[in-house]
């Protein structure tokens, strides 16, 4: 569903990112049964900066193939998935985590953090744990600074998952690197959930404000976040925005 390729590498071969998912409730339900049955999976969440990274990386692209499930993360996904004609939701990183911390609980699973700063594991992990009862959080690792998810220090981040028990882990290392150690952890570790979430633990941990709840309803999340760090952002939305005509066309393409 709302299918969209992203390279002419893609239009060679028939594959492409598409989200996969269209509605939040099926996916918990979906990944519910994945847990009750020891089934791993590895889950993205799809924004408009991805695109741009899908179009410009072959270990990008590559990692997004193999993942499970795809949601819609940023309304121009969501608007471009409508406008060739598939409806779906919008579904960011950071509102799953408490949803599939919750099942986790429920259903007997330990949780891995993996990413961001170890202040902040610990304090997410604490406030996680205090609102979800049963819940255990059994791994709290931040890789260093330089960390390669296809290197040595990947190798040792999925054999502490492995150690640790987990059987959901949520990955907060940023785009492209979560994702790419998501598709390693998902070969290495079958019986593992791997959630890509970006700043999602910075959120609960208060170490990151997100935007507004008005702010979101308006579409206008993006906004905030470049007054609030323009030098990193400005080229980044730049590069998001160069894309649109392109996408846009080839959704139209797709809905014809």
């Amino acid at each position: 569903m709302g299918v969209m390729v992203w390279s002419d590498a893609d239009r060679q071969t028939g594959r492409h990112v598409q989200v996969t998912v269209p509605d939040q409730a099926g996916l918990l339900d979906d990944l519910r049964q994945h847990m009750a049955q020891g089934r791993g999976f590895a889950l993205a969440t799809l924004n408009l900066d991805h695109v741009v990274k899908l179009r410009q990386s072959s270990a990008f692209r590559h990692a997004y193939l193999t993942h499970t499930h795809v949601t819609a993360d940023g309304n121009p996904v969501l608007w471009l998935c409508r406008l060739a004609g598939q409806p779906v939701v919008l579904i960011p990183g950071s509102e799953l985590i408490v949803p599939l911390a919750e099942v986790a609980a429920r259903q007997g699973v330990y949780v891995a953090l993996v990413g961001s700063t170890q202040d902040t594991l610990a304090l997410a992990a604490q406030r996680l744990e205090q609102c979800i009862p049963g819940l255990e959080v059994v791994l709290k690792l931040a890789p260093p600074m330089g960390f390669d998810p296809t290197g040595a220090h990947a190798e040792a981040v999925i054999a502490a998952i492995d150690d640790s028990g987990a059987g959901l882990c949520f990955l907060a290392l940023g785009a492209p690197k979560q994702e790419i150690l998501a598709a390693h952890g998902h070969v290495a570790l079958p019986g593992v959930g791997f959630v890509s979430i970006g700043a999602g633990l910075d959120f609960i941990a208060g170490s990151q404000r997100r935007a507004p709840r008005l702010v979101r309803m308006l579409a206008a999340e993006w906004l905030w976040r470049l007054a609030g760090n323009p030098s990193r952002l400005a080229r980044r939305y730049g590069a998001c925005l160069r894309v649109l005509p392109a996408l846009t066309l080839e959704a139209l393409r797709q809905r014809r």
